[in-house]
């Protein structure tokens, strides 16, 4: 089908854009990354919704792991939201409510995108489900040229599927984009045996294998998505979003993480 005039002048921008990677800096571990985000995670103290604070805070953090030369991609939760609007979703059908938990994570995205262009970092939000008043369908070679030419990309709408949660969407794009590693990102600084907010007692790893953590039911990511990471050969870094600049220290191989690994 041929290119309408709108969709040519986008792509024709785009590709004469003069936005280049930044070069890699020498102590840098991993040169293109995959960041999985828990809508959660953008609520702050709220209840629900996004805590705009909250929302700087990732986009900083995103930015100095740019400048740091590595080329960045992302995958955000709607959880935050569909909180909101899950009591009108008991009684539908599964496949509904993932579609409106899927359109929750357009509204995060574009949210992001939103706080990383203020920062003055260029962005494209790429959805599984197209939506072209609001953003670019994902194309998987279209997304990889945008992270070449030092674009962050923010997938949105999941797998474009019901009955697949965020994590096996960012398994699956981490898969597609060839990345050297998935940073997941969540409240705690690693993998615990249990919830360490409610279990002092939980035990803390620094390592493990994709086997540790199935057999070990340690719920980092679903099952789905850790036999998928795995068999791409792609590592799992577990880290805290709440600490400011952990994001680059992970990627320089500092800071508090757990790696999982063949």
């Amino acid at each position: 089908m041929p290119q309408s005039t709108a969709e040519k002048a986008m792509h024709d921008s785009d590709d004469h854009d003069d936005i280049l990677t930044l070069p890699l800096a020498k102590d840098v571990l991993y040169r293109r990354v995959l960041m999985k985000l828990s809508g959660e995670a953008l609520m702050g103290e709220r209840d629900y919704g996004l805590d705009p604070n909250m929302v700087q805070q990732v986009a900083n953090e995103i930015k100095s792991v740019r400048a740091l030369g590595v080329q960045v991609c992302a995958v955000i939760g709607g959880g935050n939201i569909f909180r909101g609007v899950s009591g009108a979703a008991q009684g539908m059908d599964r496949a509904t409510a993932d579609y409106m938990g899927m359109l929750a994570t357009v509204i995060n995205a574009l949210a992001m995108q939103n706080a990383l262009e203020k920062i003055g970092v260029p962005c494209r939000v790429l959805s599984a489900i197209p939506m072209a008043s609001v953003c670019e369908p994902y194309i998987r070679r279209r997304a990889i040229r945008h992270m070449e030419k030092g674009r962050v990309v923010i997938f949105a709408a999941g797998t474009g599927n019901p009955f697949f949660t965020t994590d096996s969407a960012a398994a699956l794009r981490a898969s597609e984009m060839q990345v050297n590693a998935l940073l997941k990102a969540t409240k705690v600084d690693g993998v615990y045996s249990a919830d360490p907010h409610k279990d002092k007692t939980a035990k803390r790893f620094d390592r493990l294998t994709y086997m540790d953590v199935i057999t070990q039911d340690l719920k980092i990511m679903d099952t789905s998505a850790i036999d998928l990471a795995r068999s791409s050969a792609i590592p799992i870094l577990v880290f805290s979003i709440y600490d400011k600049g952990g994001f680059a220290d992970v990627m320089q191989g500092k800071g508090k993480f757990t790696i999982v690994t063949p």
